[in-house]
């Protein structure tokens, strides 16, 4: 028996955590690849769409559009640059040569060429360049839709050229003039012989200005990624042969060389002017590829690590655990046979240590539960004294209107006193008016006592409300000839305005029964550590101390007859404490040198 857990132990643990090693070396080896992949794609596609908001915002200004990129770089270690219209960079201020064309005509004109097309950063890095001011040049150039592109530069005096070689390659590709064992003029000739939708012109010129960056230039960066400026030089040959445009949305391309994988991102974006330009970026997935073949190394150490680590672990662990439950078996054999008396002594914190302190508090939790048991039947005992003291006092509420009504209508009927017949109709009204009050008063308890109503908060102004429910009850102030007396302060609270109302209302109309003709009453709000506490104060008798409590209590009455004569039911504090309860604010009551305060406080809104 002993064996057989032990060995189940130790098999289910080595199996357990070779299962996980692999998994995680499946994982990291395979999938992680793909999710980094994807996650950095995602990434950058959220960076380049911000990268947009702000281009536009920089209105074309070339030194904030080079700090953009420049910043871009150095966050998400990514190349980044914009593209005209045709595909040259908008920042290239620094990387050109400007040519006067001569034509037929005597007529010239200026030509503004990037160098970056032709030259590689081995080239413009030189410390004397092959092209320079004044030196005689030949260009040629392919002409599409209106869009004009020089792909050939020739230097006469150095014997030297310079080739766009995407234009170049897509040219020797596709036409077949671009095939032939030719000169490159004769293949220029044939090309505009036998292809309409393009042309190129031969153009001769003298160079008049070369701006190229320098070796420690900042600019200069971007010139230097050779493989960069490659798809730049690529895309821009896509636009100029491609029919259809199929740059108008964003695109995601993949581009692998050297075994190294890359990301392209082309977004396109509308200028004011109408023109669509380009944010042009690229992203190398190498990083990954050096993690994914590190933890390959790796994981073949930790592998052998984790199988020694597995054995001497499962051994262990399958010992500790097959011994105590032995003793364990033994324990609840006696316990089946009523015996109590066996204690188990194992104290370790595991699920064993949990199960030998369950079975020692078995018979415990026994008697516990019956204790429990006695316990809830006495709550119910006072939950059903509750009902019955609700009962009872609903009963004694309805009582007495009831007993009138039933006197007037024994009167009425009986031909009693006739002439005092609308008398009696008025006193029957005004007990239905109270039991109407009563009902609805106990409806709105039960509402706020079921734990189902929820508050819902809006800002207010605290000092409106108070104003205007002392003028809602300005008719029963008059009445007792009593002077209000308000302090109070422009706060907004963040509350249930119509709730809050109802619990001033409450307050007040609790202040103004208790209040003796011709006194006063004062009503004040005051900020406490960022809460506002409204105060109503009173003048009259005190509530004895030892029913300060009982305020808050259904048909609680300091005064039984008075308050039924002048149509309390008894409810109102009981209302005003649930409101105040679902608002987590804070209340109370206390007895002042000649009077009754009554307060409550409420978050103010920030």
């Amino acid at each position: 028996m002993k064996f057989g857990i032990v060995l189940k132990l130790f098999l289910l643990t080595t199996t357990l955590c070779l299962l996980i090693t692999g998994s995680i070396y499946i994982g990291q080896t395979i999938f992680f690849k793909q999710y980094y992949a994807n996650r950095k794609v995602n990434e950058l596609k959220s960076s380049i769409k911000s990268f947009e908001k702000q281009y536009l915002k920089s209105n074309g200004d070339v030194q904030s559009i080079q700090q953009l990129e420049q910043d871009f770089y150095r966050t998400q270690n990514t190349w980044i640059t914009t593209l005209d219209q045709i595909g040259n960079i908008k920042t290239s201020n620094d990387y050109y040569a400007e040519i006067k064309i001569e034509d037929n005509k005597n007529s010239s004109q200026l030509l503004k060429i990037p160098l970056y097309h032709f030259l590689k950063d081995e080239d413009f890095l030189k410390d004397t360049h092959t092209i320079s001011k004044s030196n005689a040049v030949d260009i040629y150039t392919v002409e599409k839709n209106g869009i004009i592109i020089p792909f050939y530069l020739n230097s006469v005096q150095n014997n030297s050229y310079w080739v766009n070689q995407s234009i170049w390659n897509k040219l020797d590709k596709e036409f077949p003039t671009f095939n032939q064992n030719y000169e490159l003029k004769e293949k220029v000739e044939l090309t505009q012989k036998y292809h309409t939708k393009f042309q190129i012109n031969r153009l001769k010129g003298i160079v008049q200005n070369v701006r190229i960056p320098e070796r420690n230039d900042v600019s200069s960066i971007i010139y230097s990624n050779s493989i960069f400026m490659d798809r730049i030089n690529e895309f821009q040959t896509n636009l100029l042969f491609d029919e259809q445009n199929k740059f108008k949305t964003f695109k995601t391309l993949d581009y692998e060389q050297n075994g190294i994988k890359y990301k392209l991102f082309i977004d396109p974006i509308k200028e004011e002017n109408g023109e669509t330009n380009y944010i042009y970026s690229m992203a190398s997935l190498q990083p990954v590829d050096e993690a994914v073949r590190m933890v390959k190394d790796y994981f073949v150490y930790m592998i052998a690590f984790v199988l020694l680590l597995t054995i001497l672990a499962s051994i262990y662990y399958s010992i500790k655990i097959a011994r105590p439950l032995l003793r364990i078996n033994d324990t609840t054999r006696k316990i089946a046979h009523l015996d109590f008396s066996e204690r188990i002594e194992y104290h370790s914190k595991d699920e064993i240590g949990d199960l030998s302190q369950n079975i020692n508090l078995l018979s415990n939790t026994l008697h516990s539960h019956i204790t429990q048991l006695k316990q809830d039947i006495e709550k119910e005992k006072q939950l059903e004294n509750t009902r019955k003291e609700f009962i009872s006092g609903v009963s004694h509420e309805l009582k007495t209107p009831l007993s009138i009504m039933k006197s007037c209508i024994s009167i009425l009927k009986d031909g009693v006193a006739s002439h005092k017949k609308d008398y009696y109709f008025e006193a029957m009204e005004k007990e239905v008016d109270k039991m109407d009050l009563l009902i609805v008063d106990m409806l709105e308890l039960a509402k706020y006592e079921s734990g189902t109503y929820k508050m819902k908060m809006k800002p207010f102004l605290i000092d409106k409300v108070i104003v205007h429910v002392c003028n809602q009850l300005s008719l029963e102030i008059e009445k007792k000839e009593l002077t209000i007396h308000k302090d109070l302060a422009s706060i907004e609270v963040l509350a249930n305005q119509h709730r809050i109302e109802q619990v001033i209302t409450n307050y007040m109309t609790n202040a103004i029964r208790y209040t003796p003709e011709h006194e006063h009453i004062y009503i004040s709000t005051a900020i406490e550590d960022e809460q506002v506490k409204v105060c109503v104060e009173n003048k009259g008798s005190h509530i004895p101390n030892d029913q300060l409590d009982k305020v808050w209590e259904r048909f609680y009455r300091g005064d039984t007859s008075r308050q039924r004569t002048e149509g309390s039911t008894g409810l109102g504090l009981a209302i005003s404490k649930n409101i105040l309860d679902l608002h987590g604010a804070q209340y109370g009551v206390m007895n002042t040198s000649d009077g009754v305060l009554f307060y409550f406080c409420l978050n103010r809104n920030k």
